[in-house]
């Protein structure tokens, strides 16, 4: 009669912290269930391990709110196998699989009991869960599984009720159908039927203490039944039916108060637990008075329930306490991290579980006797064998189902046979003809599996098959053999799960350097390979998942630089088809990557990389709206750059200062002029700022050092005219004295050693354009240069006085307003940037010649002779600059001092 079974959880690839995997060895409103780690891979694997061997009839399971699998497998084994010994063991056999929803129906709030019905012999299950349906709620892509219920008998049981019965044979004379079942607690006891007491909801809205009793009443209620007490037994009936609304209502105080507690309304909490002790007392004091609660049957709770597996007498043949293994240790349960945005309060819609709050429980060991000490639980999860192909079973099928609803479970088709892949479709018999014929109809099955490992052992499969291939076979059959294997590897390359990918990598590469050349099947077939696999081989290297980008982008280049495949040129020329504007990131910058990695390794010779079809495709990825790609195309170009100079720029928009607006083309031509060897323009003009700020410091140390002579000049001027004063005791000839005043005066103008004259020669003279005046004090110095002299200038927009000389170099770099000064290319003015294009169409923009040959105007924009000379005789001689206003002044000067110096005496 199937019933409850017992479980202990012996292994598990992960949990997260306070939702261990033995959680789900207890079933009751407030257990956490179990969680996997945070960010983790998948599949998700947990094993269990039943009280003996049985024969399972009915699994259920209940999926958590918003951490849901997409898919959850099955798998049983008669014995727990030695992964250091796999050929003395038996290995897992599949069951199947259940899709569960994404609830997105009713908006994360309830939680979805999926019951699957199922017909196999073992006393290990192991569950494989796969990746998680997407949500706001499920921040770190987890899955969990709230609690796990297994139905079955005892194998030999079982083996022995398969022989009608004579209550068999009457109910199918009559009509009868055992598995209709009552949900009211009316169970008749029927040898196939399942009582509804040891269905998952009962125990998961069943207060604990409670669940137990309605459990022993109900033993009582068939006992009455079979001594004919008739009576008693309706009044246990009754009480079973009253117990499981006390219990339920039990069950949501608990809850209430694990939530006042997590919130740490300690007062609400208290009040909850009076409430149901009150409650709790009332309904025992009515049933003690209606004789129905024995004392036995008083079964107080420990202050915090104990998780130990579920073990009930309702068979004879369940009899064994049950003991952990050694190695299971206490585990302390954790307070549940509340998430950034918490999931609104659940409801019960059916076929679903209200949600129920998780509470932190302690966990005391937990023991069954005979067990065997089992250490696969320390193994690393990544060490453990993956599934092979699984045994076809000669004595039969196990069968399983999803139900969505367990009241239909007569109407739901079986599907999924055991061990072997599911049936292929006509539309994959029609489309998968040509490998079927070559492979047989069970191998490609499997490579069309839903099963990732039945896919991975279908490409093992065909590689095993190929490389035993004999030399004799006949280049027909050869052929179709690749051309079958290459169809299955175009689909694997696709496939979402690691190994089944690399896989396929693993078998076409077999294929392209050991299958062709041994039977000598030539380049077409070669070529066949390339071309139906590089377009879906590309597809990968835009994969979300970084490791696999890099394994299909490495695994290019390891083919594209293959001795069989290097000579069709086939992926240079493919590699370098234009971006597309909307291709995505990851396949964009994969591409560009590939190309860059493969011009190096194969260059522009005989390669199918030609110096056009590779500066078209990188000047089109310039274009590409993501940096990296944009900075990977530059790379490129600068290599074509160091190996065909000039060819490039054929490719590129002309070095002008439109195209330098561009910072992408003005680093491509700086990178040019680096390559060359020559000085960008930035450093040009660095260098030449740098030399301008060196000779303005050397003109102020000049100035200083002038400075500090004159001092020292008027120093010894004083001291001469002190030792004169004292000279009052010598006599010399009036004479003489005037002949002495005659001949020094001379040689004060002529000689600039004398200390005196070099003293006056300094205190009134202009630096700049030599003229000397009585009025130049430092006062009048700063007049002259503010208005008169002729070497300089007032900048309009900034109005700072500087050398004509500098004028250009100061508009671009220092004034004010330098950003809306450019330099024309042409001229070499600085002309504002609005009239720019305008101004070099004009008359005014005068071709300037290097500054050896000749300098430039920046007035009236003429060249003329070279040196600083030549400044002062354009700017201030009679025939120069025309537009220097101050320079007719300083001529009007020179013309009254020189008819001032022949007037007649």
């Amino acid at each position: 009669m199937p019933h409850k079974i017992g479980f202990v959880v012996i292994s598990s690839s992960g949990h997260e912290d306070g939702f261990s995997a033995k959680e789900l060895m207890v079933h009751a409103p407030t257990v956490n269930g179990w969680r996997s780690p945070r960010l983790c891979q998948y599949p998700q694997e947990i094993v269990l391990q039943m009280v003996e061997r049985c024969r399972v009839r009915k699994l259920q399971l209940l999926a958590h709110q918003y951490m849901i699998s997409s898919k959850i497998e099955f798998y049983i084994s008669e014995n727990l196998p030695e992964y250091f010994a796999p050929y003395q063991s038996e290995r897992f056999r599949r069951l199947g699989y259940v899709s569960l929803s994404d609830n997105e129906k009713t908006g994360y709030k309830a939680r979805e009991l999926k019951s699957v019905y199922v017909d196999a012999v073992g006393q290990y299950l192991k569950l494989t869960f796969h990746k998680n349906y997407i949500n706001r709620y499920n921040l770190y892509s987890q899955v969990a599984l709230v609690a796990i219920n297994i139905i079955g008998e005892p194998a030999d049981y079982s083996n022995d009720s398969n022989n009608p019965s004579r209550e068999k044979l009457i109910d199918h004379y009559l009509g009868n159908n055992p598995d209709d079942l009552a949900l009211d607690g009316t169970y008749l006891g029927k040898p196939d039927s399942i009582s509804p007491l040891d269905d998952l909801a009962f125990d998961m809205y069943q207060d604990p203490e409670v669940a137990q009793i309605i459990r022993k009443l109900d033993e009582k209620k068939h006992e009455a039944v079979h001594h004919e007490r008739y009576d008693y037994a309706k009044k246990l009936k009754q009480a079973i039916a009253d117990l499981q609304k006390v219990g339920e209502r039990l069950g949501r105080y608990e809850v209430e108060k694990r939530c006042a507690v997590e919130k740490e309304d300690y007062d609400l909490a208290k009040q909850k637990k009076q409430q149901m002790e009150e409650y709790r007392l009332k309904v025992y004091q009515q049933l003690e008075l209606h004789n129905l609660l024995d004392p036995e049957l008083m079964i107080r709770r420990p202050p915090e329930f104990p998780l130990e597996p579920m073990v009930y007498s309702i068979s004879p043949r369940q009899k064994k306490p049950m003991q952990s293994p050694q190695h299971e240790k206490t585990e302390a349960q954790k307070t549940e991290p509340l998430p950034q945005e918490k999931p609104p309060k659940t409801t019960s819609p059916e076929p679903t579980v209200p949600e129920l709050s998780a509470s932190p429980v302690a966990q005391p060991p937990v023991s069954v006797e005979g067990f065997p000490k089992i250490n696969v639980e320390f193994l690393p999860y990544d060490e453990r064998p993956l599934p092979a192909i699984r045994k076809q079973h000669e004595d039969g099928f196990a069968y399983l189902e999803p139900e969505m609803n367990e009241e239909d479970i007569s109407d739901t088709p079986r599907s999924g046979i055991t061990g072997e892949p599911e049936p292929l479709t006509e539309k994959v018999l029609r489309e998968a003809s040509p490998a079927i014929e070559v492979f047989g109809e069970a191998l490609v099955a499997g490579a069309y599996s839903k099963t990732w490992s039945y896919r991975e052992d279908a490409l093992l499969a065909i590689y095993k098959k190929l490389m035993e291939m004999s030399a004799s076979t006949s280049k027909d059959d050869l052929k179709n053999m690749l051309r079958a294997a290459v169809f299955l590897i175009r689909r694997a390359i696709k496939d979402i799960v690691s190994s089944v990918f690399q896989a396929s990598l693993k078998l076409l590469k077999m294929i392209i350097t050991q299958y062709i050349p041994k039977h000598k099947l030539g380049k077409l077939e070669t070529a066949h390979c390339v071309e139906r696999t590089l377009p879906n081989l590309l597809s990968r290297t835009g994969d979300s998942s970084t490791r696999l980008r890099i394994v299909a982008a490495n695994f290019i280049q390891e083919m594209a630089l293959c001795n069989e495949v290097k000579p069709l040129q086939i992926i240079p020329v493919h590699l370098v088809q234009p971006l597309k504007p909307n291709s995505p990131t990851h396949l964009a910058m994969s591409q560009v990557d590939l190309v860059e990695r493969l011009l190096k390794d194969l260059g522009t010779e005989n390669s199918g990389f030609t110096i056009d079809n590779v500066m078209r495709f990188a000047t089109g990825a310039l274009e590409h709206r993501v940096y990296e790609v944009r900075d990977t195309a530059l790379r490129i170009i600068f290599d074509m750059y160091r190996q065909h100079q000039a060819i490039i720029l054929d490719y590129l928009p002309p070095d002008d200062a439109n195209t330098r607006k561009n910072v992408l083309y003005k680093t491509l031509f700086d990178g040019f002029t680096k390559i060359d060897g020559r000085l960008t323009e930035a450093e040009l003009r660095a260098q030449k700022k740098a030399a301008t700020e060196e000779a303005e410091k050397q003109k102020k140390e000049e100035i200083k050092v002038l400075q500090g002579q004159l001092a020292a000049l008027k120093e010894i001027q004083a001291e001469v005219q002190a030792g004169k004063e004292k000279e009052n005791d010598f006599q010399k000839p009036k004479t003489q004295g005037e002949q002495v005043k005659k001949v020094t005066l001379p040689a004060a103008t002529e000689t600039p050693d004398d200390h005196s004259s070099v003293a006056n020669y300094l205190d009134n003279l202009c630096i700049f354009c030599g003229e000397r005046d009585e009025s130049f004090t430092e006062e009048g110095l700063d007049l002259h240069y503010w208005k008169h002299c002729p070497m300089l200038t007032r900048c309009e927009h900034c109005k700072q006085v500087v050398e004509i000389a500098s004028l250009t170099e100061h508009l671009l770099t220092e004034c004010d307003k330098k950003d809306g000064f450019g330099k024309c290319q042409r001229c070499s003015e600085a002309i504002p940037k609005e009239e720019l294009a305008k101004h070099v169409k004009g008359k005014t923009c005068n071709p300037a010649k290097p500054e050896k040959v000749a300098n430039h105007c920046p007035l009236c924009h003429e060249n003329f002779a070279p040196g600083e000379e030549a400044w002062k005789s354009h700017l201030m001689g009679k025939d120069g600059c025309k537009m220097n206003l101050r320079r007719a002044h300083t001529l009007n000067k020179t013309l009254l001092m020189q008819s001032g110096h022949f007037l007649p005496r």
